[in-house]
């Protein structure tokens, strides 16, 4: 929708509260409307919240993490599903801050399993490197290696990033992503092809590193 594309970018206000009760009346109705298919009010909602959501994005990854703009538009894109259950116990806006705060907390945890697991596979390839010869020229390949997909892994987004962190570092199947990551098969298939293609640009300047493109193979 046009209202998250604007709103993701937006630099949020450094002043002011949320909005408290005036806020609240005039969004419910909007929310009423957008539960009954109102596209515009939906979009009036979003846009109204969304420097909100921003805020609340920032302050649980850190107002300069990479992933904040996909996080908060992961947040604007399921507030609309979340609002049809909007009980109007607090404000729309508190209501959406609610949102976000758990988007972002489940993606800082996906963010920390996946170093854990890229810390693992990297302790693993150096012992294996040191299994082989040349000594200097395994190791070497095992740093490149990880940089290449360290930085991979920060540059995508946060759920492909995801999926093929699993893929790759636990050798899961891409059923069983599908199973730990709540998605459907179709989606998670998406997410690592798109991962491997942006991998397979890397390794244009360094094929030396095809490996880890076939290990991210299905």
């Amino acid at each position: 929708m046009l209202a998250m594309k604007l709103v993701v970018n937006q630099q949020a206000p450094t002043t002011g509260a949320d909005g408290g009760a005036s806020c609240c009346d005039e969004l419910a109705p909007l929310v009423d409307r957008a539960n009954q298919g109102d596209r515009a009010a939906l979009e009036s909602v979003l846009g109204a919240v969304a420097p909100a959501m921003l805020r609340m994005v920032r302050a649980v990854l850190g107002p300069a993490h990479p992933d904040v703009p996909d996080i908060t538009q992961e947040s604007l894109m399921a507030l609309p599903g979340a609002l049809t259950t909007f009980r109007k116990e607090s404000s729309v806006k508190q209501y959406a801050r609610q949102v976000a705060l758990r988007i972002a907390l489940s993606a800082r945890r996906r963010r920390k399993v996946r170093e854990k697991l890229f810390q693992g596979w990297q302790n693993l390839q150096q012992e294996k490197a040191e299994m082989t010869g040349p000594h200097a020229y395994h190791t070497l390949l095992v740093e490149r290696r990880a940089a290449l997909l360290r930085d991979l892994l920060d540059e995508l987004p946060e759920e492909q990033a995801h999926s093929f962190a699993m893929r790759v570092l636990l050798d899961y199947t891409l059923p069983q992503v599908a199973a730990a990551t709540d998605a459907t098969l179709n989606t998670v298939r998406s997410r690592v092809r798109l991962a491997k293609e942006k991998l397979r640009e890397r390794l244009e300047a360094d094929p030396a590193l095809i490996d880890l493109l076939r290990e991210g193979d299905s």
